[in-house]
């Protein structure tokens, strides 16, 4: 069973990665980048509506929200760093310009990341993408 898989993965024609992560980011289809990829904010179509492509194979789960976690805290720790040597602020002045910063940070970068993580597990095959689905190797 592994076997054919294999076989029938290196026979499938290669998908290119970064034009499917940028259409994913954008919040267009993987494969043709015209049709949209999400019905609700963070809901994905069930098929591309236009080329027909299946998208309901994609597995992002926690992956996005790690990702926007890391980078934005990355960023608004460093700001928050270096506010804090140029200027002398109170902790209601920090508390008033940091979370309105992180959370429309995080709310405006969610969507674009899980999109990007979806075009990669299309491009990659993986979950379902490449025709089979998941199975856990027999040994």
């Amino acid at each position: 069973m592994a076997e054919e898989l294999t076989t029938q993965y290196r026979q499938s024609p290669a998908r290119a990665v970064w034009p499917a992560v940028w259409n994913g980011t954008r919040c267009r289809c993987p494969k043709c980048g015209e049709g949209r990829l999400f019905r609700t904010f963070l809901k994905t179509q069930e098929n591309c509506p236009v080329c027909n492509e299946e998208l309901h194979h994609q597995r992002a789960d926690d992956f996005p929200a790690y990702l926007v976690v890391f980078i934005v805290g990355h960023i608004v720790v460093g700001a928050y760093m270096g506010f804090e040597t140029m200027f002398e602020l109170s902790t209601w002045q920090h508390l008033a310009i940091w979370i309105p910063i992180t959370v429309l940070s995080a709310i405006a970068l969610i969507q674009p990341i899980k999109g990007a993580v979806i075009g990669l597990q299309w491009a990659l095959r993986m979950h379902g993408f490449g025709g089979a689905a998941d199975q856990p190797e027999k040994l």
